[in-house]
């Protein structure tokens, strides 16, 4: 560039510009960031403000940061030696591991005492254990194997390294294909053992390894012949004492467990016998169980778990000793949805190993449950693998929840950190709305062939819905491809978990320095603010701090509650549980600090992710430090190691190094402690006292840091900045301008990694003054005797204008937006959405103030709240535990709001006379609702019902969770004891959308009224439409399927609030076009034959509920003296609004809430007042009449039941003179329910009883020519209103004569009081279908019924060739009176019911195939 238009006085040189405005600007002119420009504006604010405070002769503004300019980490020796080949997983520390010694398989050996006393209490004795096999069965060389001699993890690397391996598929999915073909049910699962037992079992897969061995030996079988798999998992899935107690059958865990591994050793023996060359491998599965340790399954209390570590632990101990018992060769910790709980199983696995000396290779597999890459209990992929790492896995990998083509992103993110081999046996693709799975076995090996192609896994494998077939699919695959390759060793570094990972040698802090800001806020010691909460036991504030030191860049969060009045074990565990809820809180690791051992490790069993220990030293001796360092590193926590020992604290370098070298050696090579995850403390010691043998802690500490890292590789270096600065509290800017030149120093020169400070208030050196950093450098290097003094010097200036700043002068704020400036309605919307707890009680106030009443507050912006929560969620922005969060503060400003209701109501009842102290103590009318909860039979999964539960409760609904299991009688039985609202079911697996169909059917025979949800992993809103629906859906009780806890209180208030008729006819609607849908795109579709079909009809008992009388007056009637003004009450708008293409939006979908949507309200309301005054000059001026013809005649069902026959008189019925038949169409598509097949004739009484059929035909004339004159003026849009009143016209005179007919005419309904309102909801008896409609879809019927009516004749209404009716606005319907006549759809039809109903119509087939062609299920010739 060579010229430009500038100011020269201004120009600046680049290198003029300060380092951070030289960032800023760079960012901005090359686009570097997407946050440049608020980076920029930020910045421009300041200058503007720092312009303004020279101008008044103010202290200058607070500098904003900018990005960061990042500094370099200190390099040592041992951080420039190059990665190395990997020859093999990373081994376990233990002497069987580490020298490959091969497992005996001579379980009577293992004696252990916790092991003899598992067997001792299960429920099958003196069986074998021992597998051992001839040393010379087979080959001494790979790729044979024999048990005893061959090490099997020297064989899996070999096997891994060589080819992928074969994992087996789906167990669930066989059993449930067995149970198509074979019969398995409730007796079948019993067996001949448990015959006799207390409870349902049916849906206990692991049992049947007990009940039915034979297929499940068949199974593993089939997965090994036919699939080729190398090793196949256990059918011990849910084998463990807290799953089985769902079925009461905790005593038989160790039994399920033998038995399941037992058959596939015999079964792995079995083939591999076949062929040695290919030995086959029993990997003993255990799973997630039902329960767990991380998520809250109280409204109430998040702090509530309904199980803790050590019972996992137990349980996982109990079931890895039988695994072993039954001759697994390699265990497998699996479908991991919340990371606790595997670490309490591979803790289990680790002490059993331990108890036996053996070495049995380990796998790990997690489940990530949806596109956000994250478990259930919110970790990702790479958090998940960093927190259980420490138990070194031989194989980590994903499995369950998403297909592999979903799984692709985050098995590629996993396979680049995993050191050891990699897996995934993947769904064969996601649940499909019927709950099964769709992809063919080439549509899954096709699925699963980028991860081969890529180089990503050693083993590959099928989970749900996956076969034989599959897995065989996948290995012929798979075989073209090479094997993923271990990547390089490299250096070792701390790598961290929360909600997500944190690698400490990576970390930069929010200053640019490589150093890990650990927030200090959380400490007793460190925040009096936090103290004085602990002491009130007031957690929720406290995760506000807790919140706020994140966002201020805490990388690890201090947790610190010693104190002498508070119980530290009790406050450890309620903080730390509390906080593995809060997302913002939970993502990053925790630091669990205390002076008592026992408490940090009581709250790092609630810790899903890889915390650090703060502290341990050899204070306490060898011998106990030995203890508490090989229990932290089975939990696989990272340790902070405090430089004391038995004679006391170290304050000189050299006594720094001496300790911190000492504690190295014993804990590296005597524990085998992860070096990278040691943290030395070596004592940050108060400088600035006025004691001369303070003065050189800072340069004792510094240099002591680098000897340190310099002798103990790997290491990291951390101290408590705030005790540095002791001496200058009080003064923050002094004291941070002290940590700001330390910490520059001990990091950049020295190494120093990580410390617990406050991140907030941290200054960057170029931020610090240029006489405090001076002195600061001074007193920190101890450089001069008057370093203390000088520094007392300017603290004691800096007080002073403290002081004055607080009188009113100061520097000049630089305001940034604040969500606190908003109304406070949006501000309460804010807070739910943000989870903001701290101002929801004044906002709420406010609010209230300007309400009408209090309810209106939490039904209008609490609730949009929670909306705004809901789409979030929908749209991936927001992720589970944020949700509960949410309705956490909904639950807040619900309770402050309540007491208002409550004097509300009192004042009602003042008002009404009545004593207020008067009152039901079980009164319930505060709660928004009542709503029950359940688990359906056959599944124990609750943890998505437990989170609904959390979250309506939250939002004021009484919420009744009867548990899991849940029978339908006791679903029943408990809906109408707690006379509840609403009914929720809940399930995981696929045979629970089963059981909520059954729930459905009963409670439609049981007349229950209640709106019924179905919610769960398996259920959809596709099944929840075509399946169950069907069985229970009305306006009054719809069944609806809630897709996820965010959009339950949507859900559940819109089904209690006014407004419930729009929101359900939404709902019906788009269920019925899912069906719809989903039948026309069903190619196999089943249809019952003709004569099924008719078997299957509905059988009305005309004995017990008799036809209606017969009518005043029979035969035709017509109506021609009817003035339009007497029928326009009977006018529905709705569908005039429809035929404009105006439709409004839930709440405000139907006329006249239409007028306030906000998109067409306005012109809707136009609309409607040009057609009042049309239709007005309409009724005046005669333009247009209605006429029409009624028809009353005696009728019968036909002899076949197809048909309705109608006589001219009684005498003609009499003499079997037939005046005409209907003939009706029947329905012939299989049904999902057990409805019957309908058809009209079935509402028409057979011969023998006195039954009757109305029809009419209307019309409204003069349209025609009123539409002539507008089109003469041009006038199209009054020509189309017309056309519009015209149909009004004509429906709501058919509306007005149906009712005719029924009070009057037939009479059946002489009673009848209903308002115009509830016509148009058809709440009257008797129905009035149209021929050509779907109820009977034959527009042919027509001509009888013009016949019969003699319509031309009577009323001038004539039919076009195609059987139109003219004129337009023409309405005709035929009239049936009987209670049990309903609407329905006839469907498509099969050509055995064409061909019939072509011969009762006496007309031609192929004629008849042309006006049915729309209905029919083949094509016609």
């Amino acid at each position: 560039m060579d010229v430009g238009i500038v100011n020269a006085h201004e120009m600046l040189g680049l290198d003029e510009l300060e380092d951070d405005m030289k960032v800023l600007c760079e960012n901005l002119v090359f686009n570097k960031t997407e946050e440049a420009t608020e980076d920029m504006l930020k910045r421009t604010n300041y200058e503007r403000a720092l312009k303004e405070a020279l101008k008044k002769g103010l202290p200058p503004p607070r500098k904003p940061r900018g990005p960061p300019v990042i500094k370099p980490r200190l390099q040592f020796d041992y951080d420039k030696i190059p990665p190395t080949k990997a020859t093999e997983p990373p081994l376990p520390t233990s002497y069987a591991a580490q020298n490959h010694v091969p497992n005996p398989y001579l379980n009577t050996n293992l004696t252990h005492e916790k092991i003899a006393a598992i067997r001792a209490k299960a429920s099958i004795k003196d069986v074998n254990i021992d597998y051992a096999q001839p040393s010379d069965l087979y080959p001494e060389s790979f790729p044979h194997f024999v048990r005893g001699r061959d090490s099997a993890r020297e064989y899996i690397t070999s096997l891994f390294t060589s080819q992928i391996a074969l994992y087996d598929g789906a167990m669930g999915t066989m059993i449930q294909n067995y149970g198509k073909r074979n019969k398995l049910g409730e007796e079948e699962y019993r067996g001949e053992k448990f015959k006799d037992w207390t409870c349902n079992v049916k849906g206990n897969n692991d049992m049947l390894s007990i009940s039915q061995p034979q297929i499940i030996s068949n199974i593993y079988r089939e997965y090994l012949e036919i699939g080729g798999s190398n090793m196949i998992g256990t059918n011990t899935f849910s084998s463990t004492t807290i799953a089985m107690a769902d079925y009461e059958m905790e005593a038989y865990a160790y039994e399920l467990n033998y038995e399941g591994a037992r058959l596939a050793r015999e079964v792995c023996d079995e083939v591999t016998a076949k062929d040695p060359t290919k030995p086959r491998f029993v990997v003993g599965a255990l799973g997630p169980t039902n329960r767990t340790g991380s998520i809250s399954p109280s409204v109430e209390d998040p702090s509530a778990r309904n199980v803790d570590f050590d019972e996992l632990v137990d349980t996982y101990l109990e079931q890895t000793v039988a695994l072993v018992d039954g001759g697994c060769d390699i265990l497998m910790v699996e479908t991991i949805f919340d990371t606790l709980n595997a670490k309490a199983a591979l803790y289990a696995i680790g002490e059993f190993l331990e108890f036996s000396g053996l070495d049995i290779p380990v796998f790990v597999s997690g489940t990530l449950v949806d596109q956000s890459g994250r478990t259930l209990s919110g970790q990702t992929g790479e958090a998940f693998y960093a927190s259980i790492r420490h138990s070194k896995p031989m194989c980590v990998g994903l499995n369950c929840a998403l297909g592999a083509q979903h799984m692709v992103p985050f098995v590629e993110r996993l396979s680049k950190v995993v050191e050891c081999f990699m897996h995934v046996y993947s769904n064969a693709g996601l649940p499909n709305a019927m709950g099964g799975y769709d992809d063919t076995p080439t549509d899954m090996a096709q699925h699963n062939k980028v991860f081969f192609e890529k180089g990503w896994l050693n083993m590959v494998g099928g989970c749900c819905g996956s076969t034989p077939q599959h897995i065989k699919a996948i290995r012929e695959m798979s075989s073209q491809f090479e094997t993923r390759k271990l990547p390089d060793v490299g250096r070792p570094k701390m790598w961290l978990s929360g909600l997500e990972d944190l690698v400490v040698d990576d970390v930069h802090n929010h200053l640019g320095l490589p150093f890990l800001n650990v927030g200090e806020r959380c400490n007793i010691s460190g925040s009096i603010r936090f103290k004085k909460l602990m002491m009130k036991g007031d957690y929720g504030t406290a995760m506000d701090i807790a919140k706020k030191q994140v966002e201020d860049g805490a990388h690890v969060l201090d947790i610190n509650v010693d104190d002498g009045m508070l119980d530290g074990l009790a406050a450890m565990q309620k903080f730390v549980k509390i906080a593995v809820t809060e997302p913002e809180v939970s993502k990053v690791p925790f630091m669990l600090d205390a002076s008592k051992f026992d408490i940090v490790l009581a709250g790092l069993k609630w810790c899903q992710g890889k915390c650090i220990i703060n502290s341990i030293s050899l204070k306490v001796g060898e011998e106990l430090f030995m203890e508490q360092a090989t229990l932290l590193k089975k939990h696989g926590a990272a340790v902070v190691v405090m430089a004391f020992d038995e004679d006391g604290q170290a304050a000189t370098a050299s006594e720094k190094l001496r300790i911190c070298k000492r504690s190295y050696d014993v804990l590296v090579n005597k524990v085998k402690f992860p070096p990278e995850d040691i943290i030395f403390d070596p004592n940050v010691l108060t400088i600035g006292t006025g004691m001369e043998e303070h003065n050189n802690y800072g340069v004792d500490f510094i240099n002591a840091t680098k000897r340190i890292k310099e002798e103990c590789p790997y290491v990291k270096i951390s101290g408590g900045i705030s005790n540095l600065s002791f001496g200058f509290r009080g003064v923050t800017k002094i004291r941070e301008s002290i940590h700001s030149v330390f910490l520059h120093h001990a990091i950049l020169e020295s190494g120093m990694d990580v410390g617990i400070v406050n991140s907030h208030e941290m200054m960057a050196i170029s931020e610090v003054e240029p006489a405090l950093k001076k002195a600061s450098e001074d007193l920190v290097f101890n450089k001069t005797d008057q370093a203390t003094e000088t520094m007392l010097e300017l603290t004691t200036k800096e007080k002073a204008a403290m002081e004055l700043r607080k009188l009113g002068g100061g520097a000049v704020a630089v305001k940034e937006a604040s969500w606190r400036d908003f109304v406070a309605t949006k501000r309460l919307e804010h807070a739910l959405v943000n989870g903001i707890s701290q101002y929801v009680i004044p906002d709420v106030e406010e609010a209230r103030q300007t309400a009408e009443k209090p309810l209106h507050v939490i039904e209008g912006p609490l609730m949009d709240g929670m909306n705004v929560v809901g789409d979030l969620f929908g749209a991936g922005k927001m992720f589970l535990p944020q949700v509960i969060k949410s309705a956490r503060v909904m639950k807040k400003a619900v309770a402050y709001l309540l007491p208002f209701m409550e004097e509300e109501k009192k004042q009602a009842m003042i008002d009404k006379g009545l004593d207020p102290n008067d009152f039901d103590e079980n009164d319930d009318s505060n709660y928004a609702g009542k709503v029950l909860m359940a688990t359906v039979k056959g599944d124990v999964h609750d943890i998505g019902k437990n989170i609904v539960a959390v979250v309506l409760g939250c939002n004021n609904y009484k919420v009744y969770d009867i548990g899991v299991m849940c029978t339908c009688e006791k679903i029943l039985e408990k809906a109408k004891e707690y006379d509840v609202d609403v009914i929720g079911l809940s399930g995981l697996i696929t045979p629970s959308l089963d059981e909520m169909v059954d729930v459905a059917k009963e409670m439609s025979k049981l007349g229950f009224t209640q709106p019924l949800l179905i919610g769960g992993a398996t259920t959809s809103k596709m099944h929840t439409a075509v399946k169950i629906s069907p069985n229970f859906f009305s306006l009054a009780h719809p069944v609806i399927h809630v897709l996820d806890a965010s959009r339950s209180v949507t859900v559940v208030s819109s089904l209690l609030g006014e407004n419930k008729e729009e929101f359900v006819t939404d709902i019906m609607e788009e269920y019925d076009e899912m069906r719809e849908d989903y039948y026309a795109g069903l190619e196999d579709r089943y249809f019952l034959t003709f004569e099924q079909a008719k078997e299957r009809k509905i059988k009305i008992d005309f004995d017990a509920v008799p036809p209606p009388p017969a009518p005043k007056k029979l035969g035709v009637t017509v109506i021609d003296t009817v003035n339009l003004a007497d029928i326009v009450p009977y006018m529905d708008w709705n569908p005039f609004f429809q035929t404009w293409e105006l439709r409004g939006r839930y709440p405000n979908r139907g006329y006249p809430k239409i007028f306030k949507d906000e998109t067409v309200g306005s012109e809707a309301k136009k609309l409607f007042d040009d057609a009042q005054t049309m239709m007005r000059e309409i009724i005046a001026d005669g333009s247009m009449q209605v006429k029409g013809v009624v028809g009353l005649f005696p009728a019968n069902c036909s002899a076949d039941g197809e048909d309705v026959h109608i006589y001219a008189s009684e005498e003609a019925r009499e003499s079997g003179d037939i005046m005409a038949s209907y003939c009706m169409l029947r329905q012939q598509a299989e049904k999902e329910s057990e409805d019957p097949y309908l058809s009209q004739a079935d509402f028409v009484a057979p011969a023998g009883y006195k039954d009757h059929l109305g029809m009419f035909a209307v019309s409204c004339f003069g349209c025609d020519k009123l539409v002539a004159k507008y089109e003469a003026d041009n006038d199209d849009y009054s020509k189309i209103m017309a056309q519009s009143l015209a149909d009004r016209f004509v429906e709501a005179f058919a509306e007005y004569l149906h009712r005719e007919i029924r009070t009057d005419m037939w009479g059946y309904a002489a009673d009848e009081n209903l308002a115009e309102e509830d016509l148009l909801k058809i709440k009257y008896d008797g129905i009035r279908p149209a021929p050509g409609y779907p109820s009977q879809p034959d527009h042919t019927e027509k001509s009888t019924m013009w016949e019969v009516l003699k319509a031309k004749e009577l009323a001038g209404m004539e039919l076009s060739e195609s059987l139109s009716m003219l004129p337009a606005a023409s309405v005709s319907a035929l009239v049936f009176a009987h209670p049990e006549s309903q609407y329905f759809a006839v469907g498509q039809i099969g050509k055995d019911q064409v061909t019939s109903y072509a011969e009762r119509k006496k007309m031609d087939l192929s004629k008849m195939e042309r006006w049915l062609n729309p209905i029919l299920n083949y094509e016609r010739d």
